[in-house]
C-alpha cells in the first residue's frame, strides 16, 4: 500500500512486452475519473498464456475443464491449447479477419 507503483511494477514485469511499458499507472479522480495502467506498453496476451510456455511446459495442464455432470472432465495441455488457438486463427483469417480488427465470440454457457 507504501508503493503501489514499486508493486505493480515488479508484476508487471513477470509479463513479456512487445514495448515494455515505462510507466506503471497514470490516475486521475476528479472530475473526469480517469485510470490507465502500463499505458504505454503493448503485449500480445496469446503469447503470454500460452506460447511462452511450451518450451517448458508443453505436455502440463493448461485448463482443467469440468461439466456439470462431475464425471465429465477434461484436461488440456499448452501444446493442445496452442493448437486450437492457431486452428481458430486460421479459420478467421479465412473470413477475412484482419490485423486490427475486432471479433466477438458470444459464448453461452456451454
Amino acid at each position: 500500500m507504501r508503493d503501489p507503483d514499486g508493486f505493480w511494477g515488479e508484476h508487471g514485469r513477470r509479463l513479456d512486452w512487445l514495448t515494455p511499458y515505462t510507466k506503471v499507472k497514470n490516475t486521475s479522480f476528479e472530475g473526469d475519473v480517469s485510470i490507465r495502467w502500463y499505458e504505454d506498453g503493448a503485449l500480445n496476451v496469446s503469447a503470454n498464456c500460452i506460447d511462452r510456455h511450451l518450451a517448458a511446459r508443453g505436455d502440463q495442464v493448461a485448463i482443467l475443464w469440468e461439466g456439470d455432470d462431475p464425471a465429465e472432465d477434461r484436461k488440456i495441455t499448452y501444446r493442445e491449447l496452442h493448437e486450437q488457438v492457431c486452428r481458430l486463427a486460421n479459420v478467421m483469417k479465412k473470413h477475412g479477419v484482419q490485423k486490427g480488427d475486432r471479433v466477438t465470440i458470444y459464448m453461452p454457457m456451454i
